[in-house]
């Protein structure tokens, strides 16, 4: 029995898209986010969890395809796994890809960490005729493989177990793999000068990672061995004489790389067997891409995809909402008639129950609409959305790569931004975390319904999805600029690998919508509370005199003397002194935009009463001017937050905020004009 009182470390560990995150859910009930598409997880997650009476610390990292990597979630990894040196490393290998997944899986192997490997997504390799022989491959890596199909569950118990087994081993088991002998007589070389040099250092079982680290070239390691002359002098000449003795002129990085997959590919001849029939699945996924993907077609059908969701929204939300507005009714009637006439009973109809009956309402709206945003990321299009767009987008100083950020935007733009990490250059990881708070965060959807559907009724789909496309093509402009105004630089490659079509799970499109609501439903509970009751006393104080009129009480108001201070703004766009406190109160949070119009008309009884109130208080040309600016201007404090932290200065964050003032009111004031001409 294992007697420890800390609990065991577990690093998870895999390329991007092997159902990594998937399976740290699965192992320990955790919720973290997932798609068929790469580099979900940007930062590291930490969970808590308990097998067979052993504590287990869980860490899943972010993917990688190999500890040399330059980019930021890349080294956090490549840390995690180094310097934190957890008790038991996982390393998820995607059974289809197990060549390119057993690169990093020879690294680890080398690094000398305990390791388990779970050889995921099995079922999918079995169906494309593919059989691996699990204890030859396990023989040959030093360690237990596992075969589990994380979005099921299936095996995630016996990695757990495997887990435990190894953690409790005195000693890390060994793997026999080794390189060609001319490159391995070199390692040994400098592996005995490390051994006689750090005589007591804990770096001793890492000495075979570290002569590789050195011959490799690797900065920080030569940098840290700076102090011994004579292994450095060591490396550079055994590093130069395996470069002379190549016959393709390479560089011994290279040449170690060639080096692990000739090991690789010898392996995988033994422990791989490959049907000679081609799949099924094969033949259909070739004649799907060539229909989505097609040169011509492609667009019109993304096209057609998003305005469908969009539509969808709109027209399988409207029984729910209605459902909801009577339940949210009949609430506050309750509470009306259980409070007596008092300031408390004003705050509790007038101002709580106003906001968040106001808004929830639009939960199934953002149910929907996140339950169709889960069924393109898990079927494995969205990923080809991006590479469809990787032409298109180069023209405005982004690449394709930086489309999947901008989608992440749909959800929240501070997760955006931080998705930016998975892009390699820094300028052009900069233009895409300027432009990624243009996109359309799903705070901004209930206003776009709610004022959709008092002005546009019969086009609301139609309009909400041009916001979204006028969205996508403002931060396409804004990178235009930002990358004329940014130090030129070199132009990156876009290489990105098409999953595989998959058929969505339930489980994992359920996960995705019930977080997408609790996510909604922590809003309602937490900012549009506090934001409702702080509007409703701005509203009340100071007290106006006896018989004033409720627009006499409003403008008396704080709320209506800081509106009042920046009218001569919005004038011009026309919006009125209940707008302008609208887009105030945004600026903190956009889900507060609705909740502020249900506390300034509480009179207006419902989501429907509240949808007539906004329709009599504006023309539709205004109307367009709002939702325009609404979607446009100033990301929320936390996306701001976010901006400084990823770029590394306010300076970024105070270019986002004006950038997106001018933006919006500049096109808002377009938008208002046009509409009211064509009217």
């Amino acid at each position: 029995m294992d007697c420890r009182i800390e609990p065991i470390t577990v690093s998870l560990t895999g390329n991007p898209n092997c159902g990594k995150t998937a399976l740290f859910n699965r192992l320990t009930s955790a919720r973290g986010a997932v798609a068929n598409y790469p580099r979900v997880t940007v930062v590291p997650q930490t969970t808590q969890t308990h097998h067979c009476g052993t504590s287990l610390r869980v860490v899943d990292l972010p993917g990688l395809y190999t500890l040399n990597g330059r980019l930021p979630e890349e080294c956090a990894a490549r840390d995690a796994i180094h310097r934190d040196r957890p008790d038991v490393v996982v390393n998820v290998l995607d059974a289809g890809a197990l060549r390119r997944s057993l690169f990093l899986s020879i690294q680890l192997i080398e690094m000398g960490r305990p390791c388990v490997f779970a050889l995921n997504m099995i079922d999918e390799a079995r169906g494309r005729g593919i059989e691996i022989d699990t204890e030859a491959l396990a023989a040959a890596l030093g360690g237990p493989v596992v075969e589990t199909v994380a979005v099921t569950g299936a095996g995630a118990s016996e990695v757990l177990d495997a887990v435990v087994a190894v953690a409790g081993r005195a000693t890390a088991p060994t793997s026999a793999l080794r390189y060609q002998p001319r490159l391995e007589a070199a390692i040994e070389q400098v592996r005995a000068l490390i051994l006689e040099l750090h005589p007591t250092s804990s770096e001793r079982g890492e000495s075979r990672w570290l002569a590789i680290k050195l011959l490799e070239g690797d900065s920080e390691t030569l940098e840290r061995e700076g102090d011994h002359g004579q292994l450095i002098a060591l490396v550079r000449d055994l590093a130069a004489e395996l470069e002379r003795e190549h016959e393709h002129g390479e560089s011994c990085a290279e040449i170690i790389a060639h080096a692990r997959f000739q090991v690789i590919d010898a392996l995988l001849a033994r422990v791989k067997r490959v049907s000679g029939q081609p799949p099924r699945f094969a033949r259909l996924t070739h004649r799907l891409d060539a229909l989505l993907l097609h040169r011509w077609l492609g667009l019109p059908i993304l096209a057609g995809l998003m305005w469908a969701m969009f539509q969808a929204t709109f027209t399988f939300g409207a029984i729910p909402t209605v459902w909801i507005g009577n339940g949210v009714q009949l609430v506050t009637n309750v509470v009306d008639a259980a409070i007596p006439p008092s300031m408390l009973h004003d705050l509790a109809v007038n101002g709580v129950m106003a906001g968040i009956g106001g808004t929830i309402v639009f939960l199934p709206n953002i149910m929907i609409l996140f339950f169709f945003m889960a069924v393109l990321s898990e079927t494995g299009y969205l990923a080809r959305a991006a590479f469809l767009l990787d032409r298109s987008m180069r023209a405005f100083g982004l690449h394709g790569k930086a489309l999947i950020p901008l989608i992440m935007g749909f959800g929240c733009n501070a997760t955006a931004v931080m998705a930016t990490r998975t892009i390699e250059s820094p300028r052009a990881r900069l233009i895409a975390i300027l432009a990624a708070p243009f996109v359309s965060c799903s705070a901004r959807l209930p206003v776009f319904i709610l004022f959709a559907g008092a002005f546009f009724a019969q086009w609301a789909g139609t309009v909400v999805f041009a916001l979204y496309g006028l969205s996508m093509l403002v931060s396409l402009g804004a990178a235009v600029l930002f990358d004329r105004v940014l130090v030129a630089g070199e132009p990156e490659s876009f290489v990105m690998e098409l999953p595989p079509y998959r058929r969505p799970s339930p489980a994992a499109l359920g996960y995705q919508v019930w977080d997408s609501a609790q996510d909604f439903l922590r809003k309602v509970g937490g900012i549009i509370v506090i934001g409702s009751v702080a509007i409703w006393f701005l509203q009340q104080y100071p007290v106006a005199p006896e018989g004033a009129t409720s627009q006499e009480k409003l403008a008396a108001s704080y709320l209506g003397q800081i509106a009042d201070t920046v009218s001569p703004v919005f004038a011009p766009l026309g919006f009125g002194r209940n707008d302008n406190i609208a887009i105030l109160t945004g600026l903190m949070a956009k889900e507060t935009v609705v909740s502020t119009y249900a506390v300034l008309n509480a009179e207006e009884k419902g989501s429907d009463g509240l949808r007539e109130a906004v329709g009599r208080s504006m023309t539709p040309p205004v109307a367009l001017a709002f939702m325009v600016f609404v979607l446009l201007y100033t990301p929320c404090l936390t996306t701001l937050a976010v901006i400084r932290r990823e770029s590394g200065s306010w300076r970024w964050a105070g270019v986002s905020l004006a950038a997106s003032l001018i933006i919006a009111w500049t096109l808002a004031f377009a938008a208002g004009r046009i509409a009211g001409a064509l009217s």
